[in-house]
């Protein structure tokens, strides 16, 4: 091809790269499978009470970030499914942010939201197997605190850096009753609605190269395997990992769930554990294929000018350039208005009276929900906010639909922003305030009334634009 480009970059578009962070990151892992026997029953409809099987290992990962002046961050994901308790989250948290020294606002526990691991809960002497569950979150909790410690000795100067790709396993789960008369929306999938397919995925590497960990941040509820599987198992995150992992030499793959209100796979609610790891697999090749479409780390993609040969041809080449060092975290609430709902007396009262199994858990959930929330008219969500360098992550404990994610990339098109469900606890639905209308799951779950969800959105726009500000 010969010839020289006739233009520099300064003539050109501007360059084309990645959001990143450069700073101290360490990454731990460790295996926090329980042993058979333990409460696990997560749907209303199962009739097993305890797991009697291991489907594939769950998993507890620590992402560890230090910025130059000292601001440290620290994410653990966990292949676990919701808290029945903000009380019992507190009080799991807490110990931890004793032993590590962090405030509230520099510590993301993200759950997966896997329906196949052990109910998060108080023993109840009304569920078998639930006089494990108090020794099973203290073995938690220590391996979070033994795993905070060795990401931070395992830390190493690396950078993280952010690109945005696809993956079609998520689909609308908001499907009309198709039955003649109703008037009511069912989950399960609905073949005439779009999903948001947008995949985030996260790649940490050494100064030298070396991959050391890999992020997905996608939408979707790991709810494949339902009442028919009494495995335990971390549903398609599963697979999801171990295909990353042994693409990438064993770097850990990290999952943070995205806002997945009502999305989950279009093939769902069963008992075979092979439709859960294909699922897996569906987004782990989704996410390789993100990876292998990012630019080499610490570099932008450059237009360098126009070399004339058979056609005049845009010459672009990667250049090193400068990453942003920064890290902020932001304490944010967003007061929510609730529901006029029974009390917590009240709904126990009902619930001990259901006669029905299904109703029964139904009311059991309602019932914490109401306790966690107390008897005021409204509820004081703790919000996150990091700024991870050039990128942010926001995250609620309670289950956004897809709108909080596409609303903020909506209102900020040059940030890459990294949106997560059931962080730091979990309790309840956001859905959208027009489908207060509708005969839906999500909205009678909800104890937060109509216009919730758009505060959560509002506060941290505020937030965010904040953030970037200063």
């Amino acid at each position: 091809m010969g010839a020289t480009a006739e233009a520099n970059q300064t003539d050109g578009p501007p360059p084309f790269c990645q959001a990143s962070f450069r700073g101290r990151i360490g990454v731990a892992r460790a295996d926090i499978t329980p042993e058979v026997g333990i409460y696990a029953r997560n749907w209303g409809a199962a009739q097993h009470d305890v797991a009697d099987a291991i489907h594939r290992p769950l998993t507890l990962t620590a992402l560890l970030l230090t910025s130059d002046d000292g601001q440290t961050l620290l994410l653990v994901d966990a292949d676990l499914g919701w808290w029945r308790s903000v009380a019992t989250f507190h009080h799991f948290r807490d110990r931890i942010l004793k032993a590590v020294s962090l405030q509230e606002s520099q510590f993301v526990f993200a759950l997966s939201h896997t329906h196949a691991a052990v109910t998060l809960t108080e023993e109840d002497p009304a569920l078998p197997g639930s006089e494990r569950l108090a020794a099973y979150l203290d073995f938690v909790a220590d391996a979070a605190i033994k795993l905070a410690e060795e990401a931070r000795d395992a830390a190493t100067e690396a950078i993280l850096d952010w690109h945005v790709g696809k993956c079609g396993l998520a689909k609308p789960r908001d499907l009309q009753d198709p039955a003649p008369g109703a008037d009511r929306r069912i989950c399960g999938f609905d073949p005439s609605a779009e999903a948001d397919d947008t995949l985030v995925v996260g790649r940490v590497t050494d100064l030298s190269g070396k991959l050391l960990a890999t992020l997905v941040n996608y939408a979707c509820h790991p709810t494949t395997l339902a009442w028919e599987n009494s495995a335990i198992s971390p549903d398609f995150l599963g697979a999801m990992r171990a295909t990353m992992e042994a693409n990438h030499g064993g770097a850990p793959a990290l999952f943070l769930q995205g806002a997945s209100g009502e999305l989950a796979p279009r093939y769902q609610y069963v008992g075979e554990t092979d439709v859960a790891d294909r699922h897996g697999r569906q987004l782990a090749f989704a996410a390789l294929a993100t990876l292998e479409d990012m630019e080499p780390p610490g570099t932008q993609l450059q237009f360098e000018g126009v070399v004339e040969s058979g056609a005049p041809l845009a010459a672009w080449r990667h250049h090193r350039r400068e990453v942003s060092h920064q890290l902020a975290s932001v304490p944010a609430i967003a007061t929510l208005p609730l529901k006029d709902w029974p009390t917590a007396e009240q709904l126990e009262q009902q619930r001990q009276a259901a006669e029905d199994r299904a109703l029964e858990e139904r009311l059991r959930r309602k019932r914490n929900i109401r306790r966690a929330l107390g008897d005021g008219p409204t509820f004081a969500m703790p919000l996150t906010v990091w700024r991870l360098g050039e990128a942010v992550l926001v995250g609620c404990m309670g289950e956004s639909y897809a709108m909080l994610q596409q609303e903020l990339r909506r209102r900020f098109p040059q940030r890459t922003i990294i949106c997560m469900n059931l962080v730091n606890g979990s309790i309840g639905y956001l859905p959208p305030a027009a489908l207060y209308d509708q005969d839906t799951y999500q909205v009678w779950q909800t104890p937060f009334a109509r216009g919730s969800l758009e505060e959560v959105l509002d506060v941290l726009t505020t937030e965010i634009e904040k953030t970037f500000s200063e």
